[in-house]
């Protein structure tokens, strides 16, 4: 059905918790590739004994290397991204199934499902801050009973697009090693090419530990790559063109050019203005 893209750097028990959950918790058979940074605690072992398709970094090369190396295995028509630090809920390819058959054929998408989280953001469910106090029992038993609207924008993973339209921007643009600042970066690359149906669905859920794909190494600053290789930031981008957090009504237009849209913008040019101003001073000094 799908080619589920997972990155994963010596996170073994929460990679093994990742494979479980879409082993036990999917409606349909998928094509599980997964990028191995590393893999020196028994991750790289793992992945040959299960015999899954994977690419492989010496070192830790970052999500935006391990996404653009893995999906070059993929044989799917659809990729779906996500974490080694995700729990698949029941029936979340089920919910994403059910939308594509919405979808003209050939279209240009980008799809998300929903994070729950043990704090005060998207759904909000304490099942455990980290896998030993995971209680998988809680989750599946109340999950079901928190109602969660389809949204405009994204919660970026998991995610699923067409494989030509991951294509058609190259994916992940790697200047924003190791992954702060790509998944805005990406979506913004999509809407470039004309992409105006970013959705994310309120039942396609997955449980979230947050970012420990990422916290082995030092983040990079992305909002300010961003800034610097767009002109306008991340907030700005997600207010005025994807218009994050609103109740999904529809495919995106061109944002509205009102007084906010023009204030925000203008915010946008003084923070970029002072950033070249301190990296001119910075190379002739």
């Amino acid at each position: 059905m799908f080619s589920v893209i997972i990155p994963t750097f010596n996170n073994l028990n929460y990679f093994k918790l990742c494979l479980k959950s879409l082993k036990e918790n999917s409606k349909y058979n998928h094509e599980i590739i997964v990028h191995v940074n590393e893999g020196i605690d028994g991750t790289l072992d793992l992945v040959k004994n299960e015999q899954l398709k994977f690419s492989y970094s010496k070192i830790n090369s970052g999500v935006c290397v391990a996404f653009n190396e893995a999906v070059k295995l993929s044989t799917s028509k659809y990729i779906v991204l996500a974490h080694d630090d995700m729990y698949f809920c029941p029936d979340w390819d089920k919910v994403f199934t059910s939308e594509l058959k919405k979808i003209p054929e050939n279209s240009d998408f980008f799809l998300s499902g929903t994070m729950v989280q043990p704090f005060d953001s998207y759904i909000n469910l304490n099942c455990g801050k980290n896998i030993e106090e995971f209680d998988e029992a809680k989750l599946l038993k109340e999950l079901p009973n928190i109602k969660f609207k389809n949204f405009q924008g994204t919660h970026w993973q998991p995610s699923l697009i067409p494989l030509k339209t991951w294509n058609k921007v190259n994916g992940f643009s790697e200047e924003f090693s190791p992954g702060l600042g790509s998944d805005p970066d990406f979506n913004l690359k999509l809407w470039n090419i004309g992409v105006r149906l970013f959705k994310g669905l309120g039942d396609c859920r997955v449980y979230h530990f947050s970012s420990l794909s990422l916290r082995k190494k030092a983040w990079n600053n992305g909002a300010k790559t961003f800034l610097l290789k767009w002109g306008i930031s991340i907030k700005f981008f997600k207010k005025h063109y994807l218009r994050s957090n609103e109740d999904f009504n529809g495919p995106l237009n061109e944002p509205d050019k009102n007084f906010s849209y023009f204030l925000d913008l203008f915010k946008c040019k003084i923070s970029l203005f002072f950033h070249l101003l301190f990296r001119f001073k910075s190379k002739n000094n």
